[in-house]
């Protein structure tokens, strides 16, 4: 198990530090010029996250665990700064203290996905597991609203003479919305919920509405890429909301294998490292 606890460990540190990482750019390019010291401190993070992924990608799988519990509590330390820097900017935005091009939505979504890395490296170096239908729906919610929220940020980035694919994201805005409610829904009504068939029921629609996203958002950043539809996208952004949907469709991947197999505690998404 500790290889597994290491092997986690890793993978999740690398995908979303560099995510950290990209969002103190995104964040940064959203701020007037004239906020130098917010400007300064979306800098720092980025240096922060940058060497993160770095140090992540130094490390092999057969490292001494101590040492990946010792680095996740690092990290861990890393991103709770940068969570309280993304709530105070959010604060400054609602209360008109700072102008800027942050969307407040964007800036809680940003802070939401640090809130979920926080999380996710507790998990790990203390071995608390959630049970897989706990797992599912809760996983569910986080990412059915991340993909929500991105299909909402295309939609009001993209040109407006972009009519087909602005209809497009709207609808898939739309779509996402529904599937955030059936997934709070069917955590309201847990322990009685909580059946093999219904949980694959509900894991398999929604990846089949994830692969759609996520091809959509392939096509739109190759074609942001090419410089072939208008939009103020930049070609990261698309290329950072396409790396989370594949992320969500890894996800759900794995509970159909765990709902296929052992319906016990769920081993696929948070590996138990055996060391408390």
């Amino acid at each position: 198990m500790a290889d597994a606890f290491v092997a986690r460990s890793l993978d999740e540190i690398r995908f979303w530090s560099r995510i950290m990482k990209e969002h103190s750019l995104f964040l940064r390019l959203g701020f007037n010029c004239d906020d130098t010291q917010l400007i300064d401190e979306a800098n720092r993070f980025y240096a922060i996250f940058e060497n993160i992924e770095n140090q992540s990608r130094a490390f092999t799988t057969d490292v001494d665990p101590r040492r990946i519990i010792e680095f996740n509590n690092v990290v861990h330390n890393a991103v709770c700064h940068i969570y309280v820097f993304k709530r105070r900017v959010l604060g400054l935005i609602l209360r008109c203290q700072i102008g800027g091009s942050n969307l407040p939505l964007l800036v809680d979504h940003v802070s939401r996905e640090a809130a979920y890395f926080m999380r996710r490296l507790e998990q790990l170096n203390t071995g608390t597991l959630d049970p897989l239908p706990d797992a599912i729906i809760n996983e569910n919610v986080f990412f059915l609203k991340i993909m929500a929220d991105h299909a909402k940020f295309i939609n009001h980035l993209l040109d407006p003479s972009e009519r087909k694919l602005v209809e497009q994201a709207r609808e898939f805005s739309h779509d996402f919305d529904q599937l955030v409610f059936q997934a709070i829904d069917l955590d309201s009504m847990k322990p009685q919920s909580q059946t093999q068939p219904l949980l694959s029921q509900f894991v398999d629609q929604n990846r089949v509405s994830v692969r759609q996203l996520r091809d959509f958002k392939r096509t739109a950043r190759d074609l942001i890429e090419a410089c072939r539809i208008k939009s103020i996208i930049p070609p990261l952004l698309a290329d950072h909301v396409f790396r989370e949907a594949s992320r969500f469709l890894e996800i759900l991947d794995a509970f159909e294998a765990a709902l296929s197999g052992d319906f016990g505690p769920q081993r696929e998404i948070i590996m138990e490292s055996g060391m408390h």
